[in-house]
């Protein structure tokens, strides 16, 4: 069972950069959500850097909300498990207008 991520004050966590587990930059913290009856932290909102990975995979998304069962570590910066997406197909080129065939 994993032991939770303590973190001694709350503040400090406003504009961390926040990292996957596999290195990739996702952006600043920008927000904590609280459960008021657990004492606990319930989420992170991440404001996701335009040329970060979360920037590009949520496209034109501002930031997410990221569960704070998914935080791995926070010290200087924030860690958190790194999530993999569904590749996204990119447009398919549009196919040539077929030619009706010539009368004679």
């Amino acid at each position: 069972m994993k032991m939770p991520v303590n973190v001694k004050d709350v503040a400090d966590m406003f504009g961390k950069d926040v990292f996957t587990a596999k290195g990739f930059y996702c952006g600043k913290v920008s927000d904590v959500e609280f459960d008021l009856a657990r004492f606990k932290i319930r989420s992170l909102v991440i404001e996701a850097a335009r040329e970060g990975f979360l920037g590009k995979t949520l496209g034109g998304k501002k930031g997410v909300i990221v569960p704070y069962p998914m935080v791995q570590a926070v010290g200087d910066i924030v860690i958190i498990k790194h999530i993999s997406t569904p590749e996204i197909p990119q447009e398919m080129p549009e196919e040539a207008p077929e030619e009706a065939p010539e009368e004679a």
